[in-house]
């Protein structure tokens, strides 16, 4: 995606005499950098649980930082580098041609019917997450999304971030995901399921320029081998998505895929996704006080904090069960 590493090298500004270079030079081979160097149903309301419920890792931390026992010592916050902004390698028309969106936003399996989100436009959300493609999904069975029912929602004033729940990692913790866990050849299934999601984002009427994003449950990032494979995936579906006009976005656990990305990040990876989505709920709705990011990572615009779940509302007489989002991120955009 881009180097992450914004650090001037330790050894740029020393200007060496020309009678000097050799003694320099020398010199120099023995130094150290420094260090730091609810809606209504067209029936009556029946509560629609969401696509998936994190498992316990997947809003919790693993100790009281939210971090892996290798990273929870604050010396790697403290050494992190500068971010570079997230969408470093996203072209500037499709950053041009982005919608942003920032306040409140649910999500749940089953897109629910017009008149529940007609009834849902009294609650204070302004923003709903679909999930309109992947051989993982919950509820593959959609019995209202279509072209038509996105653009009447649109037009009701709705933003929507479309949800991709492809092939999950080797070590998915989730049992209901682990039929559908990746295979050996990753990076050619996350480039396949990449174009996969484009295809299914442009037959519903979902322009280039919106935010597609991919739903990686949590999985065993302390995994070496299961950890390379899924990053291989994740990068490849990026590649693809963003070939195809789109931006990129990954939902996962704070405590594991999201912790995992930001390893990556820090590491200078390339094609990492431009908008984070993490999980953790019971910690309050805050974008960016979370502890697995870099303070200055995936920012400004490029956050989505999934803060409670399964949760049931009722709005204008229309009940669902419901996740809890917080958003400054790009949405959908649709065509006429």
């Amino acid at each position: 995606m881009r180097s992450l590493t914004s650090i001037r090298p330790w050894h740029l500004g020393i200007v060496t005499p020309p009678l000097a270079v050799a003694t320099t030079l020398a010199a120099l081979l023995t130094l150290s950098p420094p260090a730091s160097a609810a809606p209504v149903p067209d029936v009556p309301a029946v509560a629609t649980a969401p696509e998936t419920a994190p498992d316990a890792s997947s809003g919790l931390s693993t100790d009281a930082s939210g971090l892996s026992p290798a990273l929870s010592s604050g010396a790697d916050a403290a050494a992190a580098p500068d971010a570079v902004p997230a969408d470093a390698v996203d072209s500037p028309a499709v950053l041009a041609r982005a919608v942003q969106f920032k306040g409140a936003a649910f999500d749940t399996c089953q897109a629910p019917p017009l008149a529940t989100m007609k009834a849902w436009r009294s609650s204070s959300y302004r923003g709903v997450g679909v999930y309109f493609g992947g051989r993982g999904r919950g509820c593959p069975n959609q019995q209202h999304l279509s072209r038509s029912w996105l653009a009447s929602v649109d037009g009701m004033g709705w933003r929507v971030l479309p949800i991709f729940v492809g092939s999950q990692s080797p070590c998915v913790r989730s049992a209901a995901k682990q039929k559908v866990r990746m295979g050996s050849r990753s990076a050619t299934q996350g480039r396949t399921e990449g174009r996969q999601a484009a295809e299914a984002a442009e037959k519903l009427g979902i322009r280039q320029g919106s935010a597609l994003y991919l739903d990686m449950e949590a999985y065993n990032a302390d995994n070496a081998a299961c950890a390379r494979t899924t990053l291989a995936f994740v990068r490849a579906w990026n590649r693809e998505v963003r070939g195809q006009g789109f931006l990129p976005g990954f939902y996962s656990s704070a405590a594991s895929g999201v912790r995992h990305m930001e390893q990556a990040r820090r590491a200078g990876q390339s094609d990492l996704p431009s908008v984070m989505w993490f999980a953790r709920w019971g910690s309050g709705s805050s974008l960016y006080g979370e502890p697995s990011l870099h303070a200055d990572a995936w920012r400004p615009h490029r956050r989505i904090h999934q803060y409670a779940g399964n949760v049931t509302e009722t709005h204008g007489g229309r009940r669902l069960v419901v996740d809890r989002n917080t958003v400054d991120a790009p949405v959908a955009r649709f065509k006429p």
